[in-house]
């Protein structure tokens, strides 16, 4: 669904038709369980952002068939007497001790980044549908996209031998995909859709000869995403409130004779953000402030735009330069959360079988 008005040249892209292809998907293999899962959102805060995201959850998961519990905890359930994120850890042991339970979901800003970042290894990994758990994360950061679920069990070794190749997004016999964050996901989806990625390209190249820049390096959504980027064959330049980095796959011009590295490196930037916006075919800006915006100015002609923050972080002629521009990927976002769920269920599953299968040669 796209529209061209007198806002600017550019096609203003609404998320519904990139969701919609994901919900087909989603309520095909729905229709094939005995079961619906079960995902469990914990909500521990009174911030409207994030109890509007649980209220939109529910709705979405509602549609599909997707049975959702919200347990509401601290200020959520009490703004009196509870302070926020009171009972929250408690309410994640219980969910990850609960059988019944496919998916566990947080509504993060509870008590800062650190806190937040501890609360998020508590989720079990087989329960992780935001995929931020660190088992996920190192394998997003060392492009290791698939895995056998038993290996969760495990702490992660140098040792161990990387899987075979993947040929055109397909698993290798005996490993399932890596769950990945939700939210970078989705902009790759949408990337994908948009046709950034050339499909002519070998699959983990498609995005070769892109340069992005990803306003936000936050561990939810900036820094994974430039990573999953770069990995993908972009150079990627990252940029936070002091400083910018690159990365890439690259190797340095200097460096005439080296290959490409099997995952991205990061390296120091010294371009301003006017100069990278300058040569970047895509902008995306996660910044959570309202007064924050992008240049149109400083914008590539023909480049692509994604808001993925809650507030615009471009300005309203932003189409006067951009060829496209997608103001918001929520729908998209949930969509690849329920994605990741019922990844999470055939975990569980494949790891059921492995242990029954181990028993048996050990009887």
């Amino acid at each position: 669904m796209a529209s061209t008005d007198n806002a600017g040249k550019g096609l203003l892209l609404k998320a519904d038709p990139i969701a919609n292809e994901f919900k087909e998907e989603v309520k095909s293999t729905l229709a094939q369980l005995p079961k619906p899962p079960k995902l469990v959102g914990i909500l521990s805060t009174s911030a409207a952002p994030s109890k509007f995201y649980a209220e939109f959850t529910k709705k979405q998961c509602d549609d599909l068939g997707v049975e959702f519990v919200l347990k509401k905890v601290g200020s959520a359930l009490d703004p009196e007497k509870l302070a926020d994120g009171e009972g929250v850890e408690e309410a994640i042991i219980e969910a990850n001790e609960d059988e019944s339970v496919d998916g566990i979901m947080v509504y993060y800003p509870i008590f800062g980044v650190q806190q937040d970042h501890y609360l998020q290894q508590v989720v079990s990994p087989f329960k992780d549908v935001e995929g931020l758990n660190f088992r996920f994360h190192y394998n997003l950061y060392h492009n290791i996209r698939y895995l056998k679920p038993q290996d969760l069990l495990n702490p992660p070794s140098m040792t161990n031998e990387p899987p075979p190749p993947a040929i055109e997004d397909k698993p290798p016999a005996g490993t399932v995909k890596s769950i990945l964050p939700c939210t970078p996901l989705a902009i790759v989806k949408c990337l994908e859709h948009i046709g950034v990625y050339n499909k002519i390209l070998p699959y983990g190249d498609r995005a070769y000869g892109k340069t992005v820049t990803v306003i936000n390096r936050s561990e939810v959504v900036g820094r994974p995403l430039a990573a999953l980027l770069a990995n993908d064959g972009a150079r990627v330049f990252s940029v936070d409130i002091d400083s910018i980095q690159e990365y890439t796959k690259r190797p340095r011009a200097s460096d005439s004779s080296s290959k490409y590295h099997p995952r991205h490196v990061v390296r120091p930037c010294t371009l301003t953000l006017h100069e990278c916006l300058a040569q970047s075919d895509v902008v995306v800006s996660a910044v959570p402030s309202a007064s924050y915006k992008v240049k149109t100015e400083w914008l590539k002609d023909g480049c692509v735009c994604l808001n993925v923050a809650a507030d615009k972080n471009f300005e309203r002629d932003v189409r006067e330069k951009a060829s496209l521009y997608m103001p918001t990927i929520g729908k998209v976002t949930i969509m690849m959360l329920l994605r990741n769920l019922l990844r999470l269920q055939e975990y569980r599953k494949l790891l059921a079988e492995t242990s029954s299968q181990e028993s048996t040669s050990q009887s």
